[in-house]
């Protein structure tokens, strides 16, 4: 019965996937309030579910540590939001849903979790420390990345696209499957940091990890489910409405990121930057590492190019970002300024999204 009630989440949205099944039909008939009540209501379902599927991860990162940690964390984030992905691209056609997940993600990672931890650590503790060698890294590969995955397709004509797809999916693979090599056997101590404290011990100490993980993996398929119901009210809600066109890629990214916003802000208040900087800048990686390849494979097999090339604006904002995380994550060090500096970028994102110029 404890363990139950801890998985109530999980429970709530078996209960609400049931019910969103019984109902979508006429939640899209007769739209107003009832559309709005149900797409809350599975939204709701679908983040409970995440924050399970985080807790499992924060588990078994307890136990394994650093960098294995985090790297299970930003991992599972990754898996919920390439199976929603997978699922809204399956509803009404969306070229861009990708793209603007992934530019989405990387404005919640970068600008949101480090504006806030920096922001939170900085008044608690003055000045948080961490290993500037792995801000480094994390830098220099998201720039390579989002280059080769975002920046370039824009100038593919439309009858290499094929190829260079294929070459795309093949790099990002080579250099996920790299750094994960580098993070955790040759540059191990790049992503720890000596003089952080251990985490608390949860209630489930002595539990099995094959558990955490069966529940991690059915809570995943759940979402997928769950996603299905999320993109029919989406599409339902969005036909004919003058709302932003960048609400369903904003809330891709706000799923899997709010798992990870509250670890990052727990381990800013224990003074553990590190911690906070591998799940910012390593979910932002994995986000552009992962969900691009598998994306480009599935429209590789369709035969249906998605446009993965950036608009201006979204360039801008991303040149912006990589400034000012080059110019604040330089000496080991942050504090609550340079928060502010990442959380005005973050607030600017939001203001862009809600005008409908991204």
């Amino acid at each position: 019965m404890k363990y139950l009630k801890s998985e109530f989440p999980i429970v709530i949205a078996f209960f609400m996937l049931g019910l969103g099944f019984a109902l979508e039909h006429n939640a899209v008939e007769q739209g107003g309030a009832l559309l709005l009540g149900s797409l809350l209501l599975i939204l709701a379902a679908i983040i409970g579910t995440a924050f399970r599927i985080a807790h499992h991860a924060e588990v078994l990162a307890l136990r394994f540590g650093e960098p294995y940690g985090t790297l299970i964390l930003t991992l599972a984030a990754v898996s919920v939001e390439v199976v929603i992905l997978i699922v809204l691209l399956q509803g009404a056609p969306n070229p861009t849903l990708t793209r603007d997940t992934v530019f989405a993600a990387i404005m919640f990672d970068i600008n949101g979790i480090l504006g806030l931890a920096a922001i939170v650590g900085g008044l608690k503790h003055g000045s948080a420390k961490y290993n500037v060698d792995s801000a480094n890294s994390f830098i220099a590969m998201l720039l390579v990345a989002i280059g080769i995955g975002m920046f370039i397709p824009d100038f593919v004509p439309e009858a290499k696209w094929q190829f260079y797809s294929a070459f795309s999916v093949c790099m990002m693979a080579v250099m996920y499957a790299a750094f994960l090599r580098l993070q955790t056997v040759e540059h191990r101590k790049f992503f720890e940091y000596s003089a952080e404290t251990d985490l608390e011990a949860h209630d489930e100490a002595h539990s099995p990890n094959a558990l955490h993980i069966a529940v991690m993996i059915g809570a995943i398929v759940l979402v997928g489910l769950l996603s299905e119901v999320l993109s029919v009210l989406l599409d339902a809600g969005l036909s004919g409405s003058s709302l932003p066109r960048a609400i369903p890629a904003v809330l891709v990214a706000l799923i899997s990121a709010s798992p990870e916003i509250l670890t990052a802000l727990k381990a800013a208040q224990q003074d553990r930057m590190q911690t906070t900087v591998n799940i910012a800048l390593g979910a932002s990686l994995a986000t552009v590492l992962l969900t691009l390849p598998v994306i480009e494979t599935i429209a590789l097999f369709n035969g249906e190019r998605i446009d993965m090339a950036l608009t201006p604006i979204q360039g801008g904002m991303l040149l912006l970002t990589f400034l000012t995380v080059m110019n604040n994550l330089h000496d080991g060090e942050t504090n609550a300024i340079e928060g502010v500096s990442h959380f005005a970028l973050f607030a600017a994102f939001i203001a862009l999204v809600t005008i409908g110029v991204i």
